[in-house]
């Protein structure tokens, strides 16, 4: 059955593709660049969000060249911000390229990544053996890839729980939680909120997520997770794990891992590392010797979308122990598994039986096209381009008067903010001025910029992920925050 002649036509002939393809092409040429002379980030007009949302499903179809022309003229002008050089705010890099093309590659191909013995199966093997080469991990480890370090926390968290229970004697995927042993995790205030989300969707519940008091470079102090984890034994919890960082996002600060791994190993407590941001530094000699123990470790998550510039998403878990993450997750009955016939019709053990994804997206490519275009010395160079743009801002907030800086500087994370000498001491006014200077600098257009709070504290941050900035964007950045900060100034004299 063919589609009538008046409906949008399924199959395109070669030339259409072609045609399509080169105007496509263009329109990510434009948008990639362009970016640095458009404003950092605009507001999607609320008209357009509107008409957007009011609109119906439509009847008939459209051409491909009215279609990219709306595309052209409504979504393309209004983009997040994180491909332009002068957008230090999250943890969003700008897609390299080469990982862009393999992206549409992929979706060519559409596979399931379920398993199987296809292509996109043996690429992703291969990317994640890559991926657990680079930081240390051990061989007998098994790895996948799935959406971000949310996804990476709750796989390798359900692991943990399942292996902590069962050692108890509790078989969580056919009991539940119900009637079972207190489970607690551990983590510090510096922790990623998505591992209390990851608590509360394992039925452990955000109540039994302790925090660890951390020491004045925000990093978990290993003696007192020690007395935790000693406390809750004795009195008969069931510690599942603890959720160490390496690089937080708020600072870049890395917790002492190898402690850690010592303070966990010593209790038989599983120890996951959130590696999303700050795992690929163990590339640099600089940081290798804070970052090997990632290597020891028994979880953890790293995501190539933040530091490799690799398109979302494109996130990986590795589990130390195969055999725990197969029983967590597989649904096969051992007599059915498939092992032995790697190279048979169904292939290697499916990824499906590790994790929490049965339909999985060919998410492999455009990393494996990256690691490949880039090499290990490619990235070597950018992130140590990226560290050093942070420092360099760090630099210049120190010279400026009337600016604070948060230290220690971590990775390419700057907190700092505005501290006029007049305000000394006024906590509630400092942190009102600096959220003023914030939305300003946002909504300015010259540059984009987050924030946190540390200590109870209200703080600016900017995170630099980006191989297109330069010293100019980060001149830029700052003078746009002294801009700011003076005209807030400015204002609350007034007021």
């Amino acid at each position: 059955m063919t589609l009538s002649a008046d409906r949008a036509a399924f199959v395109w002939s070669a030339e259409e593709i072609r045609r399509v393809g080169s105007r496509v092409t263009e329109l990510v040429a434009a948008h990639l660049t362009d970016l640095p002379g458009r404003p950092v980030f605009e507001p999607f007009p609320p008209s357009v969000a509107e008409a957007m949302r009011s609109a119906a499903p439509p009847e008939a179809g459209q051409s491909v060249d009215a279609i990219l022309s709306l595309f052209e003229r409504e979504i393309s002008p209004y983009p997040f911000g994180n491909g332009h050089p002068r957008f230090a705010a999250w943890v969003n890099s700008p897609p390299a390229p080469i990982a862009i093309f393999a992206t549409a590659l992929a979706a060519a191909m559409n596979p399931s990544c379920a398993g199987g013995n296809h292509a996109a199966i043996h690429v992703e093997r291969q990317v994640v053996e890559w991926l657990r080469r680079i930081v240390g991990f051990p061989e007998e480890s098994k790895g996948l890839l799935v959406a971000g370090g949310s996804a990476a926390a709750l796989t390798a968290l359900a692991v943990a729980r399942h292996r902590a229970l069962a050692r108890r004697g509790w078989n969580v995927r056919s009991n539940g939680l119900q009637g079972a042993p207190r489970s607690v995790i551990y983590q510090t205030a510096e922790g990623h909120s998505c591992h209390q989300k990851a608590a509360e969707l394992l039925g452990i519940g955000s109540a039994k997520l302790r925090i660890v008091p951390s020491d004045d470079q925000l990093r978990m102090i290993p003696e007192e997770l020690a007395n935790m984890l000693d406390e809750d034994l004795a009195a008969g919890h069931l510690p599942v794990a603890v959720i160490a960082s390496a690089g937080t996002v708020n600072t870049g600060a890395i917790d002492p891992l190898d402690r850690l791994a010592d303070v966990c190993g010593a209790r038989d407590v599983w120890l996951h590392v959130d590696g999303a941001y700050g795992a690929p530094a163990i590339l640099l000699d600089e940081f290798r010797a804070a970052l090997e123990g990632l290597g020891r470790c028994d979880s953890l998550a790293m995501d190539p979308h933040k530091w490799l510039s690799v398109p979302v998403d494109a996130g990986l878990v590795l589990v130390r122990d195969a055999a725990a993450m197969r029983d967590a997750f597989s649904l096969v009955p051992p007599y059915l598994r498939t092992d032995a016939d790697e190279y048979g019709v169904q292939g290697p053990p499916w990824f499906s039986e590790y994790g929490l994804e049965q339909t999985r997206p060919f998410r492999a490519l455009k990393i494996w096209a990256a690691l490949r275009y880039f090499g290990l010395d490619g990235y070597r160079e950018m992130i140590a381009h990226d560290v050093r743009l942070a420092r360099h801002l760090a630099a210049g907030v120190r010279k400026t008067a009337d600016l604070q800086l948060w230290e220690p500087q971590g990775l390419g994370i700057v907190c700092f903010r505005a501290a006029p000498a007049t305000m000394t001491g006024q906590t509630a006014a400092l942190d009102a001025l600096n959220r003023r200077v914030l939305q300003d600098v946002q909504l300015g257009g010259k540059a984009f910029l987050s924030s946190t709070v540390l200590r109870g504290t209200f703080w600016l941050r900017a995170c630099i992920v980006n191989a297109r900035a330069a010293e100019e964007d980060v001149a830029e950045i700052l003078d746009a925050v002294i801009a700011a900060a003076e005209r807030a100034r400015s204002e609350v004299s007034l007021a």
